[in-house]
């Protein structure tokens, strides 16, 4: 139950157009972010045998959405959701992850959580239609013209209050609670006023049919690998890169986590099996590809079911069960409208910059590399270039004040494949490529 508005807000977010105008349909969307989370949630409980649950990671989507998309197709995009997955996956085999890890600043790490969760919130604004972008003065303006307008941004506003009261009074399932009620008012509001279906983001809040139906594996297996010459090789590698990063950090710190509420790790994080629970996150990347879903990562949801008493796979396979029942309840789940799903994209945007307790801000060399971080992924729309300004003034600073040596050599070649990333229009023109 904690889980389960992924299963509106993952087809919120890859709902849009890839470079041909295709788009993914909603029906296929929700069974493919039902199966790859369903399939996900029970390797983990029979291989990996931890009580954690996986289901699509929002910022993967986020990336596929506004970096991958609008310039390849969608078969390519999720071609490169199981590149990234195998490349996670061969990073786990070889134990470089866990140096990988350890090779990142701490305070970045926080950073690129926090970076993630202000742009998961921009687009959740935008999905509202809170956000728009301005036809004059600034680049953005609140509503269409400086207001907002319509009853959708209205009951998406409702929505989020709502959801901000519920869990500041610690009510489990506070989002689900906070979508249920905003759909049903969405329903009534739309019943009373005829708004019809095109005053709503994907069609009028309303139930067709039955309430139960056949699943839509129409996008199982649309993966596309190569083809992408009209992009660049150095720029498929800063995206699979990118994606790598948006399914690594957050992965391990929350098995960890919830592993050590469930009694399952030592005082130093150490867990019998985090080998096999770290494979199976790897692989969710690879499955969420071929379901056409986006990548799969662990849930801090979890924590939910520990709560309760969860210390065995035991429970990561009733959940998997559970998302495979949902597969059969798409028409219920598209009553919801995107305004009102959108609520929860902001909410756990807020939850993700929670992080910020853990910077030391009056450290400069700490500070602005965070700043970076944050403010250039929702800025640009690009996560790329949040963690890449993060790490190039991360490595810098730290240079000036004499302590070159401190960010190692991975962070020193980090830096300057962003900067050659940054560099890469002028260094183009500059060899005469384009």
């Amino acid at each position: 139950m904690a889980m389960s508005y992924i299963l509106l807000l993952n087809p919120l977010i890859l709902a849009g157009p890839d470079a041909a105008g295709q788009t993914l349909g909603r029906s296929g969307l929700i069974t493919a972010t039902a199966f790859a989370a369903a399939l996900s949630t029970l390797l983990m409980g029979l291989i990996g045998r931890v009580p954690l649950a996986l289901a699509a990671g929002l910022g993967v989507s986020g990336v596929l959405a506004t970096q991958v998309a609008p310039r390849l197709t969608w078969p390519q995009a999720m071609g490169m959701c199981v590149i990234y997955g195998v490349v996670i996956v061969l990073l786990v085999l070889t134990g470089l992850r866990e140096r990988v890890m350890n090779a990142i600043p701490l305070e970045l790490k926080h950073a690129i959580t926090m970076g993630i969760g202000m742009f998961i919130a921009l687009i959740g604004l935008v999905k509202a239609g809170f956000v728009h972008a301005a036809k004059s003065g600034g680049p953005v303006t609140l509503g269409p013209a400086g207001e907002l307008a319509g009853w959708p941004v209205l009951l998406f506003c409702v929505t989020l209050l709502l959801i901000f009261m519920l869990q500041a009074r610690d009510v489990p399932g506070a989002i689900l609670i906070g979508i249920v009620v905003g759909t049903v008012l969405a329903v009534l509001v739309n019943a009373v006023a005829d708004l019809g279906p095109r005053a709503w983001q994907n069609g009028a809040p309303e139930l067709t049919g039955g309430a139960v139906s056949l699943p839509d594996f129409s996008l199982f297996g649309h993966v596309e690998f190569g083809g992408w010459g009209a992009v660049g090789g150095v720029t498929v590698g800063m995206i699979i890169f990118t994606l790598v990063l948006a399914g690594f950090f957050d992965a391990m710190a929350t098995i960890i986590g919830v592993g050590t509420e469930a009694g399952l790790a030592d005082a130093k994080g150490r867990m019998p099996g985090l080998s096999r629970a770290l494979l199976v996150d790897g692989a969710g990347g690879a499955i969420g590809g071929v379901a056409g879903a986006s990548g799969q990562t662990v849930f801090v949801e979890s924590a939910t079911g520990v709560g309760e008493g969860a210390r065995t796979g035991l429970s990561s396979v009733v959940t998997g069960l559970l998302f495979t029942a949902c597969l059969f309840f798409t028409p219920l789940t598209r009553i919801v409208p995107g305004e009102i799903a959108a609520a929860a994209l902001v909410v756990i945007g807020a939850m993700m910059t929670s992080h910020a307790r853990h910077i030391d801000w009056t450290d400069r060399a700490v500070a602005v590399p965070v700043f970076l971080t944050v403010v250039l992924m929702p800025f640009t729309y690009s996560i790329t270039v949040g963690v890449g300004a993060g790490v190039i003034a991360s490595t810098v600073i730290k240079a000036g004040q004499g302590r070159w040596r401190e960010p190692g050599a991975f962070m020193w070649a980090l830096t300057v494949v962003f900067a050659g990333y940054f560099a890469l229009h002028p260094i183009e023109h500059w060899l005469g490529v384009k």
